[in-house]
């Protein structure tokens, strides 16, 4: 399939107060995971406040090509499930275009079935390295075809019986933890996964709901071990999925950032795993209030006023890198105008995102005459509080690399600056975020997008 999209390059610009009352989309893990386990469960999931951005589509589309029925009523995705197990043959390769969270746990959910299946992807999505993936699915008795560096295209074909196995994850990665935990699902015995470092733990509390007969463990030391028994069944749940955090991040940034903005973002999904960015930017001196904090659907939510603010410069510990590493684009823009030096530590896991999401910061701020030093798995960011100076008055656009983060973070920055900031590409934000112009042009942001 061609992947080739037409690239829509957009510019902000320095912009008044923001001002508003927000709701963010649906966070993408829980709808990415609301699709894959309505999909796989026996009966009907209703799932509302799902994220519609296209890489979460292709998840529903995938598990449609596998025997589920997906359809929209209303507000409202209805997905009439398999049963465990009893996923069919896609007949034709599954393209997740951009979702590499979609593309990992799938390979996980449906590899260990005897049967063939192949994974597609865009041009981005083709060079993300999916051996750690891949390799305790090897452990499992798959059989792997893909691309040298086990890249996409990828073709698995599960074993008669899978092996249940028990994993330490070499990394901190949600992705890695759930693909195998998915691969377990339809694995006779036990699977464990071994965590050192927690990570999101959506796929847990999901399953969990879903009727899996699943354990988590917790150590004196932190390390968690998850075991799960496999072949059981899955019912069919009610779903309200809360605003994404990692969405949430760039409006909240702004306002923080933009003098005299205050604005409100309902439903924020505060799940501790995901709230790194929150916690970063109130040390930094952030005025970011938490109001009427609660549970919904077992996890916790909360709505947030975000008022403008003088940030000052910290060290974020590389421990935190997990509870927020799809945030550190648009913290990096946050301490360009912080006073001081901002110093983070621990990410190499952005160095395999949609694109070297490191160097693609680095090279971004540079270009925008930020003062900042790239390492192996840090960044040093010099902040200018006034924004004097920042921004490229030549219009020279910084090279998202099909990254969405990498444009919205970007977008975020122009906001402030003196000079306009402008993004070779604002299409590829439809893939998490596609309300994200309107909702920041409706907060009273000044950016255009432009068709070349």
């Amino acid at each position: 399939m061609n992947h080739v999209n037409k690239l829509r390059p957009a510019t902000a610009r320095r912009s008044s107060a923001l001002k508003g009352d927000i709701r963010i989309p649906g966070d993408k893990s829980i709808s990415h995971r609301s699709f894959m386990f309505g999909g796989l469960a026996r009966g009907e999931t209703r799932i509302t406040g799902l994220l519609e951005g296209e890489d979460v589509i292709n998840t529903g589309k995938a598990m449609q090509a596998m025997g589920a029925s997906v359809r929209k009523e209303g507000d409202t995705w209805i997905v009439t499930g398999t049963g465990n197990g009893c996923l069919l043959a896609p007949e034709a390769p599954l393209d997740f275009g951009n979702a590499g969270t979609g593309c990992r746990l799938t390979m996980g959910l449906v590899g260990v079935y005897d049967f063939d299946s192949t994974f597609i992807g865009d041009a981005s999505l083709s060079r993300r390295p999916m051996g750690r993936v891949l390799n305790p699915l090897r452990e499992m008795g798959v059989q792997v075809k893909s691309e040298p560096g086990d890249r996409l295209p990828v073709t698995l074909h599960g074993p008669a019986t899978p092996a249940p196995i028990t994993y330490r994850v070499p990394m901190a990665s949600a992705q890695v933890k759930s693909a195998v935990l998915l691969a377990g699902l339809n694995t006779p015995g036990v699977t464990t996964v071994i965590e050192p470092v927690m990570t999101r733990d959506h796929t847990e509390k999901m399953l969990r709901g879903f009727g899996a007969d699943l354990e988590v463990e917790t150590d004196a030391d932190g390390v968690r071990t998850i075991r799960l028994i496999g072949q059981g069944e899955l019912t069919g749940q009610v779903i309200d999925v809360p605003g994404d955090p990692s969405s949430t991040a760039f409006p909240l940034v702004a306002a923080l950032l933009v003098p005299g903005s205050e604005i409100l973002i309902r439903n924020v999904l505060m799940n501790p795993t995901r709230t790194g960015l929150i916690q970063t930017l109130q040390e930094m001196g952030g005025d970011i209030e938490i109001l009427d904090a609660r549970l919904a659907g077992g996890e916790d939510v909360a709505d947030l006023r975000v008022r403008g603010s003088s940030l000052r410069g910290v060290t974020v510990p590389p421990d935190r890198a997990p509870s927020m590493i799809d945030e550190y684009p648009v913290l990096a823009v946050a301490a360009s105008f912080a006073e001081g030096e901002t110093v983070m530590h621990g990410l190499e896991e952005l160095r395999v995102k949609e694109s070297d999401r490191l160097a693609a910061v680095a090279r971004g701020l540079e270009l925008n005459g930020v003062d900042c030093t790239e390492g192996e798995d840090w960044l040093t960011v010099r902040g200018r509080p006034d924004g004097k100076g920042l921004g490229n008055a030549k219009g020279e656009a910084v090279v998202t690399h099909l990254d969405h983060r990498i444009a919205m973070s970007f977008l975020v920055m122009g906001l402030v600056s003196e000079h306009p900031v402008t993004v070779d590409d604002s299409a590829i934000i439809a893939t998490s975020f596609p309300e994200f112009m309107d909702l920041m042009t409706g907060l009273g942001a000044t950016i255009a997008a432009r068709d070349e």
